[in-house]
């Protein structure tokens, strides 16, 4: 890609675009995805916290104001050094935190922590988010995946009573399905959506499309993972043709998908978050987007 060095370019609305959450919370159209924040390392290899700090301080420089955390990022760390770094927190930066998988370590044999939908289990973890990220309210409180052993509704119910007391100020959801979505929309006005997505994987395509129809941001995690070959051949080929590495042509794939999309491209290193950053100013020809999805076997959006 042509333009200046990594450090010197900073995102604006019109870099990216930008979408609005909630009706109030605008943000722009690349965030940052903090679970591996806690395992950032300093030159000489050790878990370093103040190289985690530099880490959210400078995608925050870049122009990033959307910031995506969790209660089970890191032990909770994660919340922790992002208020080390940031607060008092500048004006119109958005964190979203979650609940709703159980905290600890991921059993053997088992690709996820186990979920936890009781309402008391939500509630008291709002309150552990409040508390860590040094807030009196969250702006954007996701349930992180829906518990099949616990109604969804009293799931969601929970939520809806934190934000009559004015503990968060918006609602989303993580890990659904269309039906999923439309049920909770019965419930509640939903905010968000954060979905695994990517231009390899697209079983999240109806939802998506309901997202955009409906007004609702739509957050694809995994955003560059991509795990299949052709895709990520035809990626590879693409960011060669373009002076580029492979992640900043799935993160642009992204943002001209749909324009309700805010990809949290996630990293341990400033080096890394800076070239994710730098893909908000590659730009992907129809034939690029045609090649992407071909190698998908999928059409366009």
């Amino acid at each position: 890609m042509n333009g200046s060095p990594a450090s010197e370019r900073v995102l604006d609305d019109t870099s990216v675009g930008t979408v609005t959450i909630g009706g109030d919370l605008t943000v722009r159209r690349l965030g940052f995805g903090s679970m591996r924040i806690s395992g950032a390392r300093n030159a000489e290899g050790a878990r370093d916290r103040d190289e985690a700090r530099r880490l959210i301080r400078q995608v925050v420089d870049r122009g990033v104001n959307f910031i995506d955390t969790a209660n089970i990022y890191g032990y909770g760390e994660s919340e922790e050094i992002i208020a080390e770094a940031l607060h008092p927190y500048p004006a119109g930066l958005v964190i979203t935190t979650k609940a709703g998988f159980k905290p600890g370590k991921i059993m053997k044999g088992h690709a996820t922590l186990p979920p936890s939908g009781h309402p008391d289990h939500i509630i008291a973890e709002c309150e552990g988010s409040l508390r860590r990220l040094r807030v009196d309210v969250i702006d954007l409180y996701q349930m992180h995946v829906p518990d099949p052993n616990y109604p969804y509704d009293e799931t969601l119910g929970a939520f809806v009573q934190l934000q009559q007391q004015g503990k968060i100020r918006h609602i989303g959801i993580s890990n659904v399905s269309l039906a999923q979505l439309d049920f909770a929309q019965s419930l509640l006005t939903v905010a968000s959506v954060e979905n695994r997505y990517n231009a390899a994987d697209r079983d999240a395509d109806l939802v998506l499309a309901a997202c955009r129809e409906r007004g609702i941001a739509f957050i694809p995690w995994a955003p560059i993972i991509l795990n299949t070959d052709r895709v990520s051949g035809a990626v590879a080929a693409i960011a060669a043709a373009h002076g580029a590495g492979g992640q900043q042509v799935a993160l642009q794939w992204l943002l001209q998908r749909s324009p309700n999309m805010v990809p949290i491209p996630g990293t341990s290193q400033i080096t890394h978050a800076n070239e994710n950053i730098d893909a908000a100013w590659l730009q992907l020809s129809d034939d690029d987007l045609a090649a992407i999805d071909a190698a998908a076997g999928v059409g366009p959006a």
